[in-house]
């Protein structure tokens, strides 16, 4: 299975609760082993993400800081 992601969700300039909720709702229409790559400005997402992903089961992957967002690689597990 190759680690690129199948999805991408562009959640720049979306504030808390925002970014996981559409991550959540998202993470639903790709296949289980498959990898969304969420953009988010939100700062609270670099807690949120961790913290969503081991209480939804899915693992998360990468998070990375690039031109004032930042790039999370979430793989669906479940």
């Amino acid at each position: 299975m190759s680690e690129s992601p199948v999805k991408k969700l562009d959640c720049r300039g979306d504030q808390c609760p925002l970014p996981i909720l559409k991550t959540k709702k998202e993470i639903q229409t790709i296949g289980i082993g498959e990898i969304l790559e969420v953009w988010s400005t939100d700062p609270g997402s670099k807690e949120d993400f961790p913290r969503w992903a081991e209480r939804t089961g899915n693992q998360l992957l990468k998070v990375e800081e690039k031109n004032g967002y930042w790039v999370y690689l979430i793989k669906r597990m479940k």
